[in-house]
């Protein structure tokens, strides 16, 4: 999908080589990939210790397996 806007070029082409990327498409796409990584990382870290731990739950015993 085409989008047009404006990048610092300086920042895209020190992107492009530190990452090894042959194209700015390549370098713009891993980018964004590392981004939502990234934030969704921080997002599971956020959720870190707002779960219930119960010791003895068994999930074998929810499938119906023997323990």
């Amino acid at each position: 999908m085409p989008i047009k806007t404006t990048i610092d070029d300086r920042l895209l082409a020190r992107a492009q080589r530190i990452g090894g990327f042959k194209t700015r498409q390549a370098t713009l796409e891993q980018a964004l990939r590392e981004f939502v990584d990234r934030r969704r990382r921080l997002e599971m870290l956020a959720a870190f210790g707002t779960f219930d731990f119960e010791p003895g739950f068994n999930h074998k015993v929810l499938r119906g397996r023997p323990t």
